[in-house]
């Protein structure tokens, strides 16, 4: 059975420890974050299904060649957009939320939110979620912070926001094509959540990337889900 709706308790319990780390002096919140639950934070979802979560952040590779694929394999994947790389590019990933893509929030500015006042984490997330719904119809309910790093502000500020997860991730695929893996086992496992970068230092198109992924994944006995499924 796939957990549903905000986080259930097992996935709850995939909070990672350690990593928020204590803001310092900050706004006082607005009366919305007071109320909202902190959304828990996610590297890998504890589930029996043989998936895996693929995540694109930022938005910088548009190649028309990518939605062909998202739309020919039919793939789940999560683009998590940040509006001042998205830039004029927006129609493209319209498209490919046509195909089956869900467009998530990654900020405005690609700032690193961890030691901001409540103010300006809020406006970069808030900021972003109101972008976004005005150009998809959709506020997003997924956030990921800026280079991986966050405090307990950055929590409050996307609780108020709307968020119900703050998603990071386990494996990352590096510009030589193999995967690095932030704790645990070094392979795919069910339910990891892997973050792609949208641009390559060494030119390789994010296509064949995801090419290269998706017959590791297949050689793991795994398929890639839908993560918004699980969350």
């Amino acid at each position: 059975m796939r957990p549903r709706g905000p986080l259930a308790g097992a996935v709850a319990a995939v909070l990672l420890t350690g990593c928020a780390q204590a803001a310092g002096p900050s706004d006082r919140p607005g009366e919305e974050a007071v109320r909202a639950p902190l959304p828990p934070v996610v590297e890998h979802i504890p589930t029996r299904d043989k998936v895996v979560f693929l995540t694109y952040d930022d938005g910088a590779e548009q190649d028309p060649a990518f939605i062909a694929l998202v739309r020919e394999l039919r793939l789940p994947v999560a683009m998590f957009l940040t509006d001042s790389v998205v830039g004029p590019g927006y129609a493209h990933f319209a498209r490919l939320q046509s195909v089956g893509a869900s467009i998530q929030n990654h900020t405005l500015d690609h700032t690193a939110l961890r030691g901001l006042p409540y103010a300006g984490q809020r406006a970069e997330i808030c900021g972003q979620q109101d972008k976004l719904r005005a150009r998809f119809g959709v506020r997003p309910r997924l956030f990921r912070p800026p280079h991986g790093t966050y405090d307990t502000t950055t929590l409050r500020a996307a609780a108020g926001c709307g968020i119900s997860a703050v998603v990071l991730w386990r494996a990352a695929l590096g510009s030589d094509g193999t995967l690095t893996y932030a704790r645990g086992p070094h392979r795919l496992r069910p339910g990891d959540i892997v973050s792609l970068p949208s641009q390559d230092p060494t030119g390789v198109r994010l296509v064949e990337r995801t090419r290269r992924l998706l017959a590791e994944i297949r050689e793991r006995g795994l398929k890639v889900g839908k993560l918004e499924d699980y969350l």
